[in-house]
C-alpha cells in the first residue's frame, strides 16, 4: 500500500479536503438521479459504493477522529449499506501508513532520537495502519516489540474534524441533528483520550492485571520507558487476524470457546471492573495457537458509574418490558422518554424501546445464545432500518438515552458481531460468567 509522506494539518486544508470530497458526492447524486429518470427501477447500490470510496479515500488520507468515526460505523452495521461497512472497515487496520521520515521525526520530538537508536531493529514500513496511529515491528535485547506512532496533528484536529464530519453523517445516514451532537459529544471526549497513549498505558497495565487471572487471555508487556503520550510500546504477540483465523476453517468446538473466553472477558469487566474495552473490533484481537486470544489496544475504556450501572443493568430481567409500569419508569429514569413528550411520543417511542429490548437483550434471556443465527442479526438490522426510517423518530425534539449507555451498547453490538463472525454458541447467564471467572 502507498505510503503517506504528510498528513494535512491545518484547519482550512482539511476543511477543503472534506468540502472536496462533499461536491465528488454531490456530483454522484446528481448522476445517479439523472440515470433514475431513464431507469427507474435502478437501486442505489452504484451510489452507495461511489460514495464510500470517495469518503474513505478522503478519510484515509487526513487520519485522525475523521477516519476513527468512520471506523466506528463500520462495527454499528445497522447504521450503514454495505458498501460503507466493507470500505470503512479497512479503517480499522489497513488505512494507508505514513512515511518512516514523519515516523522518525516523532521519535525526534519526544526522545531526541531516532527509532534505530533506541531499539536494535525497527522496521521502516508498518506493518499495519489504522486511524489513529500505526503500529512498527522493534527488537530490543532479545525481545520483539510492537511500537504504536500516533499520526502528526491527531489530538489537535480531533473538535475541526467532527464539526465538519457531522453534516456528512448526517446527510447520508438520516441521523437527526439532535442525534448526532449527543452521539458526538461523547465520542469527542473518547476520542481524545484515545489520543493520550499515556493513559492507554495506563489503562491496558490496569485492565490486563485485574484480568490476568482469566483462562486464555494473552495481554502484552507495556514499557513506560519506550512509551510517551504519542508513542507505545509493548511486547509483539504472534497470532493471526480474525479473517485469517476464519479461514483456516476451525471446528464448531473451537468457535465455541474462543466465543466463550470473549463473552466472559467482557462480562468480568462490565460487572466486576465496571470499566470495559470499549473497542471490540477485530483489529484487536489476535487469534494465537492453543485456543488463546491475545487483547490489543486499551486506547478507549469506558469507566462505568456505579448508579447507572444499576439502573442500566435491570434490563437483564426478562420480566421487566412486561410490566407497563416498571418499565415506564427504567425508561423515563433512563431518559428514554421525557416530561415532555406528548402521549403519542410516548406511546411511540415505548414501543420502540420495547421492540428493541426484546430483540437485543435475547442473549441475556437464553441460558446459552447461537451467534451464528443470521436471522437475530437481519431482525437488528430490518429493526434500525425500519426506526431510522421513521419521520417521528427523524423530527424528535431530543437524542433520547444515557450517554453513558453510548459506548456501552457499541461494546455489545461489536462484540455481538465478532461471535457471529466466529459463528459461536455461548453460555450467557451471569452467574456461570461468575464461576468461570473464579
Amino acid at each position: 500500500m502507498k505510503e503517506q509522506i504528510r498528513i494535512p494539518t491545518g484547519k482550512v486544508e482539511r476543511a477543503s479536503r472534506f468540502i472536496g470530497a462533499g461536491a465528488r458526492i454531490g456530483r454522484n447524486y446528481v448522476r445517479h438521479y439523472t440515470q433514475k429518470l431513464i431507469d427507474r427501477d435502478m437501486g442505489k447500490d452504484e451510489l452507495h459504493q461511489q460514495n464510500a470510496e470517495v469518503i474513505y479515500e478522503s478519510l484515509s488520507q487526513l487520519k485522525g477522529s475523521a477516519l476513527k468515526v468512520a471506523q466506528m460505523m463500520s462495527m454499528d452495521r445497522n447504521m450503514l449499506p454495505q458498501a460503507y461497512q466493507e470500505k470503512f472497515a479497512l479503517a480499522q487496520y489497513s488505512a494507508p501508513p505514513l512515511s518512516f521520515p514523519l515516523v522518525a521525526k516523532t521519535f525526534r520530538q519526544a526522545f531526541g532520537k531516532n527509532p534505530h537508536e533506541l531499539f536494535d531493529t525497527f522496521t521502516t514500513s508498518a506493518v499495519n495502519a489504522a486511524s489513529i496511529g500505526q503500529v512498527h515491528r522493534a527488537e530490543l535485547n532479545g525481545r520483539t516489540l510492537a511500537v504504536k506512532v500516533q499520526y502528526p496533528g491527531v489530538a489537535e484536529s480531533i473538535n475541526s474534524d467532527l464539526n465538519m464530519v457531522k453534516p456528512v453523517a448526517r446527510r447520508l445516514f438520516n441521523i437527526s441533528e439532535s442525534d448526532i451532537d449527543y452521539y458526538m459529544g461523547e465520542v469527542q471526549g473518547k476520542l481524545l483520550e484515545e489520543t493520550n497513549y499515556s493513559l492507554e498505558l495506563e489503562q491496558a497495565v490496569s485492565i490486563s492485571g485485574a484480568c490476568a487471572h482469566l483462562k486464555s487471555l494473552v495481554f502484552p508487556k507495556y514499557y513506560p520507558e519506550l512509551s510517551t503520550p504519542r508513542i507505545l510500546t509493548m511486547d509483539w504477540l504472534e497470532g493471526l487476524t480474525l479473517d485469517q483465523f476464519l479461514g483456516s476453517d476451525p471446528d464448531q468446538e473451537t468457535r465455541d470457546l474462543l466465543g466463550q473466553i470473549l463473552w466472559d472477558f467482557y462480562s468480568y469487566q462490565i460487572h466486576v471492573l465496571k470499566m470495559v474495552h470499549a473497542d471490540p473490533h477485530p483489529g484487536n484481537f489476535l487469534f494465537m495457537k492453543e485456543s488463546r486470544i491475545g487483547v490489543l489496544d486499551f486506547g478507549c475504556v469506558k469507566v462505568i458509574p456505579e448508579d447507572f450501572y444499576h439502573a442500566y443493568f435491570r434490563v437483564y430481567d426478562p420480566s421487566l418490558v412486561d410490566d407497563p409500569s416498571r418499565f415506564e419508569h427504567w425508561l423515563r429514569e433512563l431518559g428514554f422518554l421525557s416530561q415532555s413528550d406528548s402521549v403519542s411520543e410516548k406511546r411511540l417511542f415505548t414501543g420502540i424501546f420495547r421492540e428493541m429490548v426484546k430483540l437485543l437483550g435475547r442473549p441475556f434471556f437464553e441460558p446459552e445464545f447461537d451467534f451464528s443465527d443470521t436471522g437475530f442479526f437481519r431482525s437488528i438490522y430490518e429493526l434500525g432500518e425500519r426506526i431510522a426510517g421513521m419521520k417521528e423518530v427523524r423530527s424528535s425534539r431530543s437524542a433520547r438515552g444515557p450517554q453513558h449507555g453510548l459506548y456501552i451498547n457499541r461494546t455489545y453490538f461489536g462484540l455481538y458481531h465478532l461471535l457471529h463472525s466466529l459463528k459461536s454458541r455461548v453460555s450467557t447467564r451471569l452467574s456461570d460468567v461468575a464461576l468461570r471467572s473464579a
